[in-house]
């Protein structure tokens, strides 16, 4: 049953704001906090980075010194972490953890990629402290979390989706309630699998065509109104020189990891396991990843795959 406790307390806040500690003020995380302040909700934050903390303080978010401090006396908990052991210290640590420090009613929106299971085993141990917890994994990149139109892939029980709605059209626009907990992160992981792969097409496709002596500014233009057409190659064109505002035009750098879409790429072979998925293509393309990553380059955007083509090493 759904307490009456859980569903009024987040609009009771004494200030008139409804409160949320962030936690994981990275490239997303620090764009999607402001947006949270620029619509009204009073944030205090917490980010391993000092640069990004100070970034915090200009953007009028409270930063403070630890993961507890940012989880005590707020209403929602939003946390944009890289890896699932990080979500699980972030909830279960001994004297910093949310669950020691959080109050009895918070709600935890966990924009993390992680594994779809562990977020069931967390919404479950988040029951236990009086607490929800739902994954709502999004997409968008680091442009969607400074325009604030990001989509939230959302998997929790209809009450919860619903009270934290409003949270979440504070930092993007399509908000999905994909079913029980955990299909967040299944929609998220089925998405960044497509993604992961297509990069590498369209950096197969550009570096062909470069090779082969079209001028890339044109190739890119025909594709993006043709049936090759898609995030990797109107949006997020991975060849430097095309795009303004995307990590390839400045050494692609704050985008979208190599890390970061290798190990979902490696979370979704993971799940594919349990039901049986073909990944053949999962598979090729992590291993371009993993080739990057072993080469220095994992914290380089993802898009960096086509210097990798276009070299042919």
């Amino acid at each position: 049953m759904y307490s009456r406790y859980l569903t009024t307390r987040a609009f009771s806040t004494s200030a008139g704001k409804n409160k949320v500690g962030f936690i994981g003020m990275g490239n997303m995380g620090i764009f999607m906090a402001r947006n949270l302040v620029n619509n009204g909700f009073a944030v205090q934050g917490f980010d391993l980075n000092e640069k990004q903390m100070q970034a915090a303080e200009g953007h009028g978010i409270k930063a403070v010194g630890s993961m507890g401090e940012a989880a005590k006396n707020v209403d929602f908990i939003v946390s944009a972490l890289p890896m699932t052991h990080h979500v699980d210290n972030m909830l279960n640590h001994e004297t910093d953890g949310v669950f020691a420090n959080a109050n009895e009613g918070t709600h935890i929106c966990d924009a993390s990629t992680i594994s779809p299971i562990a977020s069931q085993k967390f919404a479950e141990q988040a029951r236990q402290h009086n607490m929800r917890f739902l994954d709502t994994p999004m997409s968008g990149g680091v442009m969607g979390a400074d325009k604030g139109t990001l989509s939230f892939m959302v998997g929790g029980e209809k009450e919860e989706v619903d009270h934290v709605r409003p949270l979440l059209e504070g930092m993007g626009k399509n908000i999905f309630h994909c079913g029980a907990t955990g299909t967040g992160e299944i929609a998220k992981l089925a998405n960044n699998l497509i993604l992961g792969i297509n990069m590498i097409a369209a950096s197969e496709g550009m570096a062909l065509g470069e090779k082969l002596g079209i001028d890339p500014k044109i190739l890119q233009q025909i594709l993006a109104v043709s049936t090759a057409r898609g995030h990797c190659i109107d949006t997020y064109n991975p060849r430097p020189g095309l795009l303004e505002g995307v990590p390839a035009s400045r050494n692609y750098e704050n985008g979208f990891g190599v890390s970061l879409i290798k190990k979902d790429l490696g979370l979704a072979l993971e799940v594919a396991e349990t039901c049986n998925a073909s990944t053949k293509f999962t598979e090729l393309s992590r291993e371009y990843y993993d080739t990057l990553e072993k080469q220095g380059l994992g914290s380089k955007d993802f898009g960096i795959v086509f210097q990798h083509i276009l070299k042919n090493e």
